[in-house]
Order: C-alpha cells, then structure tokens, then sequence
C-alpha cells in the first residue's frame, strides 16, 4: 500500500525560512559558478571560494592570504563591484576582461536587516565565453567598434582647428593679443574676447584651448545670438527625461555643458544672452554644476569658459540689460582683439594665408597679389575687419583666372569704403530687435507705475497683462522697483 511521505517541516517563523533560502541559494552558487568572493562595504574583500583561488596567478597574486583584504579594484582590474555598493543595484550578467582573462559575471548586493547595503557578492559564471557564447560576443564585439570608431569620430569633430599661431601677423597689436593668449592658456580663469565682427575671435578661443592642459578634451562652441531664446536653457543645460512631451520624451540630453565637460565651452556673442537666463549661467559658473531642465538632481561639470562679444558689456551693465555679477565673473580675463584697421601691417600676410585657403577649398591654383592691390587693401578701412577681407579676395579669385591679382581684379573697394563706414555707424546706433522691444516696454511699464503712483496691481490692469506677467516683467529690470 502506498502512503503519501508527508512534507518536511517548514521553520515556523518566515525570516527562519528567507535564511534556509539564502543558504540553499549560496550553496547552488558555490556548486555551479566557476569562482566566488565576498566584498564588504568598504570595497574589501573578506572570502573567495576554492574555484576562485585559480585565478589569483594570472591577477598577480601567489597566495590567498595575499588577495583576501584588499580593495577590489586594486587588485581585480574593471571591476564594477564598486557601482553595485554605491547604488545598491546588482548586475545580474557582464563580461569582464583583465589581465586574467575574459568572463561571464554576476553582482549581486547583499543587505542587513534594515535594506542598507553592507557587500556585494561576485560571481564567476564562465571563463572563455567568447568561444561558448560565440554569436553574442561577435555582436558585442561589433558594437564596441562601432562605440569605438564614433568616439572617434567625435572627438575628431571637437578637437580645436587652431593654434595660437594660426593668428596671422606680426604688428605690434596682433603680437600682443599672441602673447595674452599664450599667457591666459596657461590658466584656468574664464577669458573674455572683446572685438569687432570679424576680427578673429572664435579662433582665438580655439587657440587658447589648444594651449591649455585641456587640450585633449573637447572644444565646444555657442554662437548665442543663432540659438532661439526657448532653446537656450536646454542648449546650455540639457533635457532630463520627460521634461517635454513627444516621441523622444523619454530621452535625456546632454547640454553644451555637459558635453564640453573636462573641455572649454566656448560662449559666443555672450551679450545677446537674456537676461533670465544670465543668472542661471553664473550659478554654474560659480558652483560648477547645471541643473538640467525638468531635473531636480544637479550634475558636477568642470568646464572652462572662454566668452567673447562685440557690444560694449560694460555699457549693457549700465543701462541694466547685463548683470553686473555676471559680467565681472567673465571679465576675468580680457583679450581685445584690434580692428584690421589698426592692424594694416598684417594686411599681406593674411591675405596670403585667405588666398592658400581659398585655393585649397576650391581646388582652384594659388593666387598672390601684385603691389598695386596691395596698396588698395592697405588703404581700405574694413570695417567688417578679416571676414570682410576673406569675402574680397575670394570674390577677385572666382571671378578673374590671373595668377597675380592686380587691383583692377579686385571688387570696388573704392565705392565700399563710401558706403560701409555709413552703413557700419548706422548699425552702431541701431539696436537689435530684442533691445528695442525691450526698450518700448520698460517705458510703457515704467509709465503705467508712475500713473498709478506705484500701484502695481492698477498698473497691470492699465497695461492689460496679468499680475503675474507685471511682476516678471519687473523681474527682468529691476530699476524700474522703486518707480512711483
């Protein structure tokens, strides 16, 4: 007759039950993984199982006294035994490779009573996958070349394209601005680049940081003035995951910051930086670290900023369209980079050096000029400095096939030099767009108050805007606090 076996006794209490399975696990793990160890919290490593102890030669290692004690990675190269303390997250299948060879590995967190990680527990499942697990090491190994070759490419793209002597000239101003640069190179300060349109300035960053110790890491530019005003924080920042929505809503983003990190972020155009978002700048500036938008977590960058602009900073600061804090942070550093005008000496040998350029990119043959057009480039004003100079040579060498340009070939510098300076101090006086509207509204707010004696909330219902959109408003120009 057949009696049922009656089921073995269970512990009477549940934790009695989790360390029976604790112990059932660690025993199948110690019968199947080709190696085990224990790491305490504090990255030392307190017990290795007998299969571990064959891999000790090729670590380095004769005994296991030797082994056991140490900090993990010291001693077991590309560890990430470490990541698991810190985040508390296991790592249930990796490849390591050193030294010893490559493996299939596990990581496991191991936690007191309480939930607070006290080790980790590694596992060695499989020596050689390469060979047992053929077809997903050939995809891996693919992938890595691939990540390999984009990086690349990538830094390939961010490396800087000149050096402090790819500003052409010897005058006496343009050896000066060498000598500054060269001497700012060696620092960590923010530089601040003041000159012109033209006059050469993205090169010079680019220069700086070829120079520096950061030399190897990125180079990233922002031309400020091309970005539109609601892309800048994200551009500057970065985007955590679901801060907008859309398809790509769960992405994050790295900003300019973040992806210059260890590198120089190069600010172009820093005086068409709104005014909201200056304030945010200077936080990083100061605390090295950018808060991404719709992140509440803030992220450490080392980052070296070199600014540059050509409007007068020191005037924005007065007439309250640049914050003063702002502007004394970045002026650590001035470089003035002189008009071509005060620089003719250096005339002919940018011109032969634009003509190479030229040349090369067109894969047209390399012009020189005769004296005659030497005269009339010397004679002209520039007032939109190299970039100008650039446009007139190329427009004398697609037009004519002569190898020597006279200045017959050359574009009506004549009727330029007429024309430009006018045109040049009507822009001068002209201001941007943004400026002028917002001119037009700090003087409507500013009459609005002074009507209403100050009183903001009839204020903003003789304006017709909300509370909220006057308070703002009196956000971005805090002169107009005290109107009554």
């Amino acid at each position: 007759m057949l009696t049922r076996e009656s089921p073995p006794a269970l512990p009477d209490d549940a934790d009695g039950l989790l360390k029976m399975a604790a112990r059932s696990m660690f025993d199948v793990f110690a019968r199947t993984a080709m190696g085990m160890m224990v790491v305490d919290r504090e990255h030392r490593i307190v017990w290795i199982s007998e299969g571990y102890k064959s891999f000790l030669p090729a670590l380095g290692f004769e005994t296991e006294a030797q082994f056991v004690g140490q900090r993990v990675e010291d001693v077991v190269p590309n560890t990430l035994i470490p990541q698991v303390i810190e985040t508390g997250r296991p790592i249930l299948v990796d490849l390591l490779t050193n030294k010893a060879g490559t493996f299939l590995v596990s990581r496991l967190p191991l936690r007191d009573d309480a939930g607070r990680v006290i080790g980790v527990l590694g596992l060695v499942l499989m020596d050689h996958p390469e060979t047992t697990m053929q077809p997903l090491m050939a995809k891996f190994t693919r992938l890595q070349a691939e990540l390999d070759s984009a990086r690349r490419q990538l830094a390939e793209q961010r490396r800087p394209k000149y050096t402090i002597a790819s500003f052409i000239g010897a005058s006496a101003a343009a050896l000066e601005v060498k000598r500054q640069a060269r001497r700012v190179a060696t620092t960590e300060s923010t530089v601040l680049l003041l000159g012109e349109t033209g006059t050469g300035k993205e090169l010079l960053a680019q220069a700086i940081h070829a120079a520096s110790a950061r030399a190897a890491q990125p180079f990233v530019g922002v031309n400020i003035a091309a970005v539109p005003e609601s892309l800048l924080e994200a551009e500057f920042f970065g985007v955590a995951p679901g801060a907008f929505t859309g398809a790509d809503s769960k992405k994050s983003r790295d900003g300019k910051f973040r992806v210059a990190d260890r590198g120089t972020l190069f600010l172009d155009e820093i005086g068409d930086m709104p005014l909201p978002l200056q304030s945010k700048l200077l936080r990083v500036l100061q605390e090295r670290e950018v808060e991404p938008l719709g992140s509440n977590k803030v992220e450490p960058v080392d980052v070296r900023v070199i600014a540059a602009t050509s409007r007068d900073l020191a005037a924005m600061v007065t007439d309250g369209s640049f914050r003063a804090d702002l502007y004394y942070r970045l002026n650590v550093l001035p470089i003035a980079l002189p008009p071509l005008r005060d620089r003719r000496d250096d005339i002919e040998a940018l011109a032969e050096a634009l003509l190479d350029d030229i040349a090369r990119r067109s894969g047209l043959p390399v012009r020189s000029l005769a004296p005659d057009a030497l005269e009339a480039l010397a004679a002209h004003p520039w007032p939109g400095n190299i970039r100008e100079l650039r446009n007139v040579l190329e427009q004398a060498v697609l037009m004519h096939d002569e190898l020597i340009l006279h200045a017959a070939q050359l574009p009506p510098l004549g009727a330029a030099s007429t024309r430009m300076p006018l045109a040049a101090g009507m822009l001068a006086a002209l201001k941007p767009l943004p400026d002028q509207l917002a001119d037009v509204e700090r003087h409507a707010i500013a009459s609005a108050l002074k009507a209403t004696g100050g009183n903001r909330v009839a204020a903003a219902k003789l304006l017709k805007m909300s509370r909220a959109a006057l308070y703002d408003r009196l956000a971005r120009y805090p002169d107009l606090e005290q109107v009554k």
